[in-house]
């Protein structure tokens, strides 16, 4: 989100990075564009506090991010499972609070958010965390938060599934008798001109689908294997997508 944030434009002297143990993209990312990456001794609280930790080491990293809140700052969390309960309970000074769920595409401007706002946040604030996450994609906020996991499982993990889309086409291809380089390149590019084309289309998906598939030809009958029931593609997500949630909320507490 941060490399989003900064290709639209966001000034980094502005930003401050705090994390104990930084991946080398995220210090070649500081060290590129002159980000504080943990600066010593005690800074002013920030306007904004976005917590992007792992779920499972909030409990870690709960005290160095309590310290560094103010009664005026925003925390917006992109925490997966974790919920706003979750958060006061190991961060006392926590007052306003957006739970958020990026994906990935969020990295070039492509991101899907859902959002969803405690009561104790201002108008103001709502719109400076809108500001935030629509400067990366689109933001849909939500009108309670107990959907923030359905989100999850559905546009947080789902780049993963159409990674794993692509990645299933290229083997597909393999086994038919393409040339593994071929497979890959066919396959990649097939996926991300689909999605372009949804991507610029006014279109549903399903006319999309209808308008590439001639009956009883080639595409029809691929479509008569993922389509058939019970174990169909649709099936398949359907339980792909509750799993991902089930686990989000396990993550909670």
């Amino acid at each position: 989100m941060l490399a989003g944030w900064l290709k639209v434009g966001m000034d980094p002297r502005g930003v401050t990075v705090f994390d104990p143990r930084p991946s080398e993209e995220t210090m070649a990312l500081c060290s590129a564009e002159r980000i504080g990456l943990n600066p010593p001794g005690a800074t002013a609280a920030p306007e904004v506090l976005v917590l992007a930790t792992k779920p499972q080491v909030l409990d870690e990293a709960a005290a160095s991010v309590d310290r560094l809140l103010g009664p005026r700052t925003l925390l917006v969390s992109i925490l997966a499972g974790k919920t706003i309960h979750d958060l006061r309970a190991r961060l006392p000074r926590a007052h306003a609070i957006v739970r958020a769920m990026p994906n990935l595409p969020a990295s070039i401007g492509r991101g899907a958010t859902g959002a969803a706002a405690s009561p104790e946040v201002e108008e103001a604030q709502r719109l400076v965390a809108d500001l935030l996450l629509r400067s990366v994609g689109i933001v849909e906020w939500l009108p309670s938060e107990d959907l923030v996991d359905a989100v999850t499982a559905v546009s947080g993990s789902g780049p993963a599934y159409v990674f794993h889309l692509a990645e299933c086409l290229a083997e597909a291809g393999l086994a038919a008798g393409l040339p593994d380089e071929l497979a890959q390149r066919l396959a990649r590019a097939t996926v991300t001109g689909a999605g372009e084309l949804l991507f610029r289309s006014e279109l549903p998906p399903a006319r999309l689908r209808e308008n590439v598939t001639s009956p009883g030809g080639t595409t029809a009958a691929a479509l008569d294997v993922l389509m058939a029931q019970p174990g169909g593609m649709k099936d398949l997500l359907r339980e792909a997508v509750a799993a991902a949630k089930r686990r989000a909320q396990a993550l909670s507490g």
